[in-house]
């Protein structure tokens, strides 16, 4: 078969049911490999940045690896922000790029760019394939690759000659690994052992958790309750493991980090022995590190070795999955004691509930104006009885839903954690949807970052995907005016949207419905107008102007000097070299 027929047989084979692409010269043979059937779904995008996220979406949501099909030069350095973005989140793709052929290649020719070169530090892998006899084993090593160890987007870069050139096509189970590729999954059970051995002796133990539980797959969110209920500790996680572990646990602490809960960053502080699981210790959760946690033993537990030592001294390292980690941990205690020792760390969990009535998410509500917050509670409250998938773009309402949207289960909550990539969400929401076209999704949005890939509202209109896109609008680029009232005296420049569109018409112009809502009395009301149409929805919320997301700490802060919601002067709270004044 020919190289672009070889490319739609490997997805096949490797269960592909959707693609995220668009189409130009150098990838034509493969559309019109796609265009002879009628198993795999082509989503076409309106821009191939668009793309990328609405595979991230597709793949967080599901555990499946997302693929996006993408042309030469603009469209695949088009595709690089969602790379960079599925590469630091550790987010499973496979991204198909179009090439000019081979003889052309160095020569400048038309939509020529240097892809591999250009993709090779925003990706786990990269190929570039010049004869079709290596295709199919390029192809199933990415899918492996993209998918084992610790996740990450692959491109397979497919000069236009290969996709046209005849060759043997063979199935994965004769390449689906890599020869020199091979994750380390069962922990070392010495160091295991000696990790429970810790946590029997701790009097302030902490399970810090992050985005690795969560792709390891279902079973070990079950797993990590288990442990938890098993042993009585604590848990956190970061803004990448929400869900991990139900908000609704009595032994949840709430989001770590830099807008992260009072009791959750006052324990970490505090702990003397601290059990990460699948986290990566990024600043904005560390904070500054000569004070990070300073007087506590640390486990680290992750898939990656090169994440282990990189930023934190550790003390115990355990190289390994995190499910089957946690599994050995579960059955090493049962065997040990099969008791809780909440009654031995009792007073840790007394001082908890300290840190915990201060109420560091409290704000002071308005019968006048939309409170942000106030917005979000509603609409959790709203879809709380509903199978519903959270998208965020990038921003103050993206720390705001992990602060007040509740997650009980994983792959509920999809955001971009280690790029920041403001236009993530909308893009993102429709992915979701194509996974899952009978729930409810929703975008939480701000009205600037959804503005990077509103483009995309289209995409969901065309293939009658019933997202919603819920925007904050305060009219500021709102963590750009918040950093610039507490560090630059209030001099707001350049973060006011000026020119701002008017969303509802927008949305009806592009074939979607629009709702605007500035009443907190009739907030309920727009909700259910929104959650009951069945088509797109562009909902414009217009919030307070000038809320700040609290609480903080401060960039290279420690823990210990977070800035809390009751601050009274909230632009002297840092003075001219850094230091917190409250």
């Amino acid at each position: 078969m020919s190289g672009a027929e070889m490319v739609i047989e490997a997805f096949r084979d490797q269960g592909v049911e959707h693609i995220f692409g668009y189409p130009g010269g150098a990838v034509l043979p493969i559309y019109d490999a796609i265009f002879q059937q009628d198993e795999i779904e082509h989503i076409l995008v309106r821009h191939e940045q668009g793309a990328t996220h609405m595979a991230e979406g597709y793949a967080r949501s599901t555990g499946k690896v997302g693929v996006v099909l993408v042309t030469s030069g603009p469209g695949a350095t088009n595709a690089v922000t969602g790379l960079a973005d599925a590469l630091l989140d550790s987010i499973p793709l496979v991204c198909i790029s179009g090439q000019v052929p081979t003889p052309l290649i160095g020569s400048d020719a038309f939509q020529e760019c240097d892809t591999v070169g250009i993709t090779r530090n925003c990706t786990k892998h990269n190929y570039l394939v010049k004869k079709v006899e290596d295709l199919p084993r390029v192809l199933h090593e990415a899918f492996y690759i993209a998918s084992s160890g610790r996740p990450g987007p692959v491109v397979v870069d497919i000069p236009k000659d290969v996709q046209f050139a005849l060759g043997e096509y063979y199935k994965p189970s004769i390449a689906s690994t890599h020869k020199s590729y091979k994750p380390h999954l069962d922990g070392d059970l010495g160091a295991i052992e000696a990790a429970v051995d810790l946590m029997l002796k701790a009097e302030r133990p902490i399970f810090y958790t992050g985005g690795g539980i969560i792709n390891s797959g279902k079973e070990a969110s079950v797993n990590l309750r288990e442990l938890a209920e098993l042993t009585g500790f604590p848990v956190t996680s970061t803004l990448m493991g929400l869900g991990a572990f139900p908000a609704s646990n009595s032994q949840w602490l709430g989001m770590l980090g830099m807008h992260g809960t009072y009791e959750a960053n006052l324990a970490m502080h505090d702990c003397d022995l601290m059990i990460c699981l699948g986290a990566r210790f990024d600043d904005r959760i560390t904070g500054r590190l000569d004070a990070f946690s300073p007087d506590s033993t640390k486990i680290h537990v992750d898939i990656d070795p090169s994440s282990i030592g990189k930023t934190v001294h550790v003390d115990l390292p355990i190289i390994g999955d995190c499910n089957r980690v946690i599994s050995e941990m579960i059955r090493i205690w049962r065997e040990k004691t099969n008791e809780s020792r909440a009654g031995e760390i009792a007073p840790w969990l007394k001082k908890i509930e300290e840190w915990r009535d201060e109420k560091s998410l409290r704000y002071v509500n308005s019968d006048e104006i939309i409170k942000p917050q106030f917005a979000i509670q509603r609409l959790a409250e709203a879809t709380k009885d509903k199978d519903t998938y959270i998208t965020t773009e990038v921003g103050q309402h993206q720390m705001w839903a992990a602060q007040y949207f509740p997650f009980e289960e994983p792959n509920r909550f999809m955001t971009s954690g280690g790029l920041g990539t403001m236009g993530y969400g909308l893009p993102a929401s429709v992915g979701v949807q194509v996974a899952h076209p009978e729930a409810t999704v929703i975008d939480i949005a701000g009205e600037a970052s959804v503005q990077m890939t509103m483009q995309e509202f289209s995409t969901a209109v065309q293939f009658r995907l019933p997202v919603k896109i819920f925007i904050l609008n305060n009219e500021y680029m709102g963590m750009v005016r918040q950093w610039q009232q507490l560090l630059h005296g209030s001099r707001y420049s350049s973060s006011y949207s000026e020119a701002l569109p008017d969303f509802v018409k927008l949305a009806e112009a592009m074939g979607g419905k629009g709702i605007r809502c500035d009443d907190p009395k009739k907030l309920d009301a727009a909700i259910k107008e929104m959650l009951e149409h069945d088509g797109p929805v562009l909902f414009d919320c217009r919030v307070s102007r000038e809320e700040n997301c609290l609480p903080m700490i401060p960039s290279g802060k420690a823990h210990n000097e977070m800035i809390l919601p009751d601050t009274k002067d909230i632009e002297n709270v840092i003075d001219e070299k850094g230091k917190v004044l409250v």
